[in-house]
């Protein structure tokens, strides 16, 4: 006869509650499989399809537990009963697997659901086939087809879950549902079935036996143990995910701030080089210092920054070596922009290294110093120039102060020949002699100019001069200086603007630079003299004002670096011993300083050389011109004078003493300054003083700017070996050491008003 069989309540209710937590710990740990890659979504997802398949068989057999029929002893086949676990295990990984794979979209969903609940209902029917017991089992088909139809559409449903992202919230809600629906299987599944047994059923016991409900809470607690380990791995796994993710945001952040960073710094190429040396990024300093795009550079090596000199040295290779060995490599040197032009860097390589110590590559920071190089090599030359200025300053003085004791020895030395000839008899010999050491004394004289040209010390007398007329009235003697194997070219513009220099000296410094180029054409050539007028781009080596050059050009053997840089200290000279002082040139310079131009010198060796010697036009420098002298006093006859002579060189006073009593005149004499203003007070009826410049104590000009302060009505004449031009003293009169008697007479002539003409043989 059939029967219906009854359900044990408390089991019945934890059927559901196992399928409900089987089916949210599925839910929950296909969110892990989602978000992980590799064998652990596997892992993953083989877990989901235990927990899910798992569960599911757990609450088919607390189900089956909960189910009796009184009165009749049931069983269970054990390799059915694993057979019911193994097969809904198997179809949710593969359900799970099929809608997990990439571009999976509805239809594989709706095939993954129908193959999953196939294989649920599968189970419930082989679990229900394992049962043994003394009766007959048939089903009614209507509730079989509504079973398999709700586990397909549960099974569905937990597929589309699985995989779209859920909160814990909507995850409990669907846990719920889908184990209402996947319970509702099996007991829509046990509503079909229909039991019949001979033997009579007492249905006053309708609740299952102790061992039952022993078994059915082991396998319900076991069930839970497992879900509730599966849970916590996730748990676990979405902690460790989480501070993962937050650790990759934070380093992708930091990686954005860095980058932003590089890509913000212009001034300094910024990129990283792999272990070969190839470049593996790029900032925007080292596009606009070398170049090159991202793109056209990445990949490349870094010896493509590198002149060809450096490459040929292996600098790039020793570079890398020295940086992997030492950890740190830094050099200046050229480098080469993608347009090919060079610019001077600042290069550190810096080795990287992982944890383990192993070389990863290298940081390569590149600065353009260019401009630094530069304004350092200005200073540098600055410096230089400074220092020869300083040297040739401290020369001139030097050169100045033996110039003035020597003009001092030689004043001694041609006064008292001047004297000596006068009284010596008329011997030829005699004669001769003393003509031989006049010559001698008044080439040292001419030396002791040049001297006082190159420190700047000789007195000048500037004047307009017309520059191709002085050079066309001295033609003849240039030519017969440098004789017939050397031809003279003159190259004058009409118009050229007039100068203002000393036309004596001017000529002077001429004739030396024409036998300078004559010298340094030893088998012949050309000279050629020319004018210009100073144009543009020769005003940065000028001073402020309007200029005339006049230069000598010879064709000769030319300067290197080092002697051209030479060429105008004093004493220096390429020619042999005895063919030259070294003063040529320093006294042109000299000359070319004190009329406030300058000399320069352009010369290379074997192509010849160019001396441009650049003086003030008339108009510019008529500021620099001496002041005119006063009137001179018309102070009667040519009679017998009182002189007063001060000077601090008992041989040169002596001499001077000596001439002016030749010349008839009374001499008093003082070896100081402040001793002829002493004698100037004490003593009456004085007619002229004449005094030394360079006196310790007070000086001639000192002395003059005295006598004029107190009144004494008595011309005083200055006389020095140099050539200063202090206010003090540019309007005394003037007389240049070294001088003969001649010219000592005149300067007392013109001092005291005399008519030259009227004056007695």
């Amino acid at each position: 006869m059939p029967h219906a069989g009854t359900h044990d309540a408390v089991l019945v209710a934890l059927s559901v509650l196992i399928a409900a937590a089987a089916s949210y710990t599925a839910l929950d740990l296909a969110t892990r499989m989602r978000a992980a890659s590799g064998w652990s979504s596997r892992a993953w997802l083989i877990t989901a399809a235990i927990a899910m398949g798992g569960g599911v068989w757990s609450m088919h057999f607390v189900a089956m537990l909960a189910f009796s029929l009184p009165g009749l002893e049931v069983g269970y086949d054990l390799r059915l009963t694993l057979l019911s676990l193994a097969l809904p295990i198997a179809v949710t990984g593969l359900g799970f697997f099929v809608v997990n794979r990439p571009g999976a979209g509805p239809a594989a969903l709706c095939l993954s659901g129908l193959v999953m609940g196939l294989g649920i209902a599968g189970m419930h029917y082989t679990g229900m086939a394992a049962m043994r017991m003394p009766a007959d089992l048939r089903y009614d088909h209507l509730w079989v087809a509504v079973s398999i139809l709700v586990a397909i559409g549960a099974a569905v449903a937990a597929l589309w879950l699985a995989f779209n992202q859920t909160g814990v919230r909507q995850r409990l809600l669907a846990a719920l549902i889908m184990g209402l629906a996947v319970s509702g299987m099996h007991y829509a599944a046990m509503q079909g079935a229909v039991f019949s047994s001979e033997a009579p059923v007492d249905h006053a016991h309708g609740s299952a036996s102790v061992s039952q409900m022993h078994l059915a809470l082991w396998v319900t607690g076991t069930t839970f143990l497992i879900l509730v380990l599966a849970l916590a791995a996730a748990m676990f796994d979405r902690h460790l995910s989480q501070a993962s993710e937050r650790e990759a945001a934070a380093l992708r952040a930091s990686e954005e701030r860095f980058r932003l960073l590089l890509q913000s710094v212009s001034d300094y190429a910024i990129f990283m080089l792999d272990p070969d040396g190839r470049i593996a990024n790029w900032n925007t300093g080292a596009e606009r210092i070398k170049g090159y795009t991202a793109h056209e550079i990445i990949g490349s090596h870094l010896s493509r920054f590198y002149a060809q000199e450096d490459l040929e040295a292996g600098v790039p290779a020793t570079a890398l070596e020295t940086a992997a060995r030492e950890g740190r490599f830094e050099a200046e040197g050229w480098r080469v922009r993608k347009d090919g032009s060079r610019f001077w860097a600042n290069v550190v390589i810096h080795a990287i290294r992982s944890e383990q110590g192993q070389l990863v590559g290298y940081a390569k920071i590149t600065r353009d110093i260019t401009e630094r190089k530069q304004a350092q090599e200005a200073l540098d030359q600055a410096r230089e120039a400074l220092a020869q200025a300083q040297k040739m300053e401290a020369i001139g003085q030097l050169t100045g102060g033996v110039a003035h004791d020597f003009n001092n020895l030689l004043m001694a030395v041609l006064g008292s020949l001047e004297l000596m000839g006068k009284r010596l008899p008329d011997d030829p010999r005699l004669r001769r002699l003393l003509d031989n050491a006049v010559q001698g004394a008044q080439r040292g004289a001419a030396l002791t100019q040049r001297m006082l040209a190159f420190a700047r010390r000789q007195e000048l007398k500037p004047e307009v001069v017309d520059l191709p007329d002085l050079v066309r009235g001295m033609t003849d003697l240039l030519q017969r200086s440098i004789g017939p194997r050397v031809r003279i070219e003159t190259r004058f513009p009409l118009g050229l603007p007039r100068v203002m220099v000393d036309a004596h000296q001017c000529e002077l410094a001429l004739l030396n630079l024409t036998v300078n180029a004559r010298d340094a054409m030893p088998e012949g050539g050309t000279i050629t003299i020319a004018g210009r007028e100073a144009g543009a781009g020769d005003a940065a080596s000028l001073p402020d004002g309007r200029y005339v050059c006049l230069s000598v050009t010879d064709t000769g053997t030319g300067m290197d670096a080092q002697t051209l840089a030479r060429a105008q200290e004093p004493f220096f000279t390429t020619k042999g011993v005895g063919k030259g002082t070294g003063l040529g040139l320093s006294m042109v310079q000299g000359l070319a300083a004190q009329s406030h131009g300058r000399l320069l010198l352009r010369s290379r060796l074997g192509e010849g050389t160019t001396a441009e010697m650049w003086l003030p036009m008339a108009e510019a420098s008529a500021r620099h011109a001496e002041a005119p002298g006063p009137a001179i006093r018309q102070r009667g006859s040519a009679r017998a004078l009182t002189v007063l002579v001060a000077d601090d060189d008992g041989l040169v006073l002596e001499n001077t003493v000596a001439m002016l009593e030749d010349l008839g005149h009374r001499v008093v004499e003082a070896r100081s300054g402040h001793e002829a203003l002493d004698l100037l007070r004490r003593t009456r009826g004085l007619d002229l003083v004449i005094t030394d410049q360079a006196m310790p104590g007070m000086t001639g000009a000192q002395l003059a700017q005295t006598i004029a302060a107190e009144r004494f009505d008595v011309p005083v004449i200055l006389a020095s070996g140099y050539g200063e031009a202090s206010e003090a003293h540019q309007t005394l009169p003037r007389l240049s050491k070294p001088f003969d008697q001649a010219t000592l007479a005149r300067a007392v002539d013109e001092a005291v008003g005399v008519d030259l003409a009227c004056r007695p043989a």
